[in-house]
């Protein structure tokens, strides 16, 4: 016989679904959860894990954290290594690059991991959903080797952002040499500048004006296509950016020479730079690296912008069905302070919790929940990054199955946060073998009775698991992929 509950989910974990990752058992359920949420904005942040396979949690070592200049130097060696591949180098000489290219610059495999291990056992969870979100709009796909960028840029250009103003993030986030590179902007020379002049007179070379970046920052990162710019406006936004950014294998002497620093995040090429000032959207942008800041201003306080992004983070936190009354309260919010990040997230937080519309949850983040709330043991320690021997899956290859990763090749659009593009059977279907590898191998020490009862969930998914009947694990599985704990009303 069916019992009858009268559950419904807690408002601590409903919130802590929307706009977190959900409590681990560890931790204590916190009784003013919007005071909490709040006080999220501005947590530690550090990047924690674990070492081995069911180790303790503790900090990531700074040696598997590298900074860009020594991002740059294994990179440089990554690529001679390749070459000597390619030559395929017979004997101890082949066999010694590939080594060095294994255990030296997997960049995009310690990065990914480090990214699963603070999304589950961060106390930060807020900040990792805001950091995700972002990382997300500011979307760097793999390519030209690109890999060993995204980490940093997610971590120094957005997370490192979190609390200034969304002006600033998106000049951090366009000078980085991980967007640079990937929208070719690194290659991108002024019609009229010096470099594309003399190019001119060679008979093999090439130079030219490549907009892509500048599109993208138009259309995708900040006004959008409502606010009606040209084609000219994409050339004038290009042009601006013309000579920012180089290849990642430039030497040192290469770098002094043609951005007079060694700093790949502000390497500003003045002979591939575009003479004059430029018209963008109205605004007349001036001449050198300042015109970049006067531009990435304009935009981000642009009323278009604040209406396209107050969408857009409304659909991801809020609601699946955004209503206007939301969406105008964030866009209010960014134009009293005038774009600060902490009073956007606040009203994002806020509406989060007075509206009760559902929020589906991306792949990605259900994975995260689903392991902290079972406490289970999914991803490998930083120690077993080039172990492929004991039953715990390469990150890299976590993210492919469930079919959302931020180093995968995509589209400069990124993932949506429309529920329909996640709701086909294959999507589900991923869900219910992930759930059961997760209970399978992770050691998952929660029972589905102790995880409904901590997290007060509701009359349906409690009968849902009930008439599953067989095995704890079975039970597990209908819970991990009932509506509720995906983000659907399920009463």
């Amino acid at each position: 016989m069916t019992r009858v509950y009268t559950y419904f989910m807690n408002e601590q974990f409903r919130v802590a679904q929307k706009v977190g990752l959900m409590f681990r058992p560890e931790t204590e359920i916190p009784e003013d959860i919007e005071g909490w949420a709040i006080s999220q904005l501005h947590a530690d942040s550090p990047a924690l894990g674990i070492s081995t396979k069911f180790g303790k949690i503790k900090p990531w070592p700074q040696s598997m954290q590298p900074n860009l200049d020594d991002r740059a130097r294994l990179w440089r060696l990554y690529r001679e290594n390749k070459k000597k591949e390619r030559e395929r180098k017979d004997g101890q000489e082949l066999a010694s690059a590939k080594q060095a290219n294994r255990q030296n610059n997997l960049m995009r495999e310690k990065d990914e991991m480090k990214f699963a291990h603070r999304n589950v056992y961060g106390k930060d969870q807020i900040r990792m959903r805001l950091m995700s979100f972002w990382a997300n709009h500011f979307t760097i796909g793999n390519t030209f080797d690109n890999e060993s960028l995204i980490g940093h840029a997610m971590e120094e250009a957005i997370l490192a952002n979190l609390n200034s103003s969304f002006s600033e993030m998106l000049y951090k986030v366009t000078t980085h040499p991980g967007m640079l590179t990937y929208l070719d902007n690194i290659w991108s020379a002024g019609e009229e500048s010096k470099h594309t002049i003399n190019c001119r007179k060679k008979v093999d070379c090439q130079a030219g004006l490549n907009d892509n970046l500048g599109r993208e920052l138009l259309e995708l990162h900040t006004v959008s296509p409502k606010a009606g710019y040209s084609e000219t406006d994409i050339r004038q936004t290009a042009k601006v950016l013309a000579g920012w950014g180089i290849n990642f294998d430039a030497s040192i002497e290469k770098l002094k020479k043609n951005g007079g620093t060694t700093n790949h995040w502000d390497m500003y090429k003045t002979r591939y730079a575009e003479p004059g000032n430029k018209t963008v959207l109205g605004k007349v942008i001036g001449v050198d690296r300042g015109g970049l800041r006067q531009l990435t201003d304009h935009l981000a306080s642009n009323e278009y912008t604040i209406m396209h992004l107050s969408e857009k983070l409304c659909q991801h936190f809020v609601s699946d069905n955004p209503q206007k009354k939301d969406i105008d309260y964030i866009a209010n919010s960014w134009r009293l302070s005038k774009g600060d990040l902490d009073q956007i997230h606040s009203a994002v937080i806020d509406r989060a919790i007075n509206s009760k519309d559902d929020k589906f949850q991306w792949p990605m983040n259900w994975l995260f929940q689903v392991i902290r709330l079972s406490d289970a043991t999914f991803f490998k320690g930083w120690q077993d990054v080039y172990n492929h021997d004991n039953n715990l899956m390469d990150v890299k290859k976590i993210f492919k199955e469930l079919g959302q990763s931020f180093w995968s090749t995509r589209q400069p659009d990124g993932y949506s946060s429309n529920k329909e593009e996640w709701l086909s059977g294959e999507m589900f279907e991923r869900r219910l073998r992930f759930s059961d590898v997760i209970y399978s191998v992770g050691r998952t020490k929660i029972s589905p009775e102790k995880i409904m009862d901590r997290i007060g969930a509701n009359m349906t998914t409690r009968n849902l698991v009930e008439s599953a009947g067989g095995t704890r694990r079975v039970r597990f599985i209908a819970l991990m992929c009932s509506p509720e704990l995906m983000g659907l009303k399920s009463v």
